[in-house]
């Protein structure tokens, strides 16, 4: 192969990783599924990703197959080749995604208002003291930070 060349693995990996810097796609409802697996199980197999979903709902083993391969295309998850079973990790972090998430909806839903947003989801609901006790601390040092910059 001529070294002015690059293989098709590379130029793969290549546009992977440029995907990578921009913004993630959201992951569907299936796709968050295998995320909150991949993320409370660590690094899994498509049989191991199935063996905890079919135990909350009917899902194929060849659906799973085919989420993954698609999650892959999509940047969402990456995959070990290593050995004959493709091992997939998470590209993100459970909280790095439901920010990701939770910003979409803030812009689209609420016209980029955190403030109006944390309302409405607070609002007529019970939360628990616990909660409340971080939400006052998180609100603290909101306030802080505004006073000072």
């Amino acid at each position: 192969m001529h070294s002015g060349i690059l293989s098709r693995a590379t130029q793969e990996n290549l546009v992977r990783k440029e995907r990578m810097k921009q913004k993630l796609p959201k992951p569907t409802e299936a796709e968050l599924a295998i995320l909150n697996v991949l993320w409370d199980q660590g690094p899994s197999t498509v049989r191991q990703v199935h063996d905890v979903l079919k135990a909350g709902r009917q899902t194929g083993y060849t659906t799973i197959l085919k989420l993954l391969q698609i999650m892959f295309q999509k940047g969402l998850v990456r995959r070990d080749e290593e050995t004959r079973t493709h091992v997939y990790h998470p590209r993100t972090t459970r909280q790095q995604t439901q920010r990701q998430l939770i910003a979409d909806l803030r812009d689209r839903a609420f016209g980029g208002s955190a403030g109006a947003m944390a309302l409405q989801v607070l609002s007529g609901r019970r939360v628990a003291a616990d909660d409340l006790q971080e939400l006052k601390r998180v609100i603290g040092e909101l306030a802080a930070k505004t006073r000072q910059g």
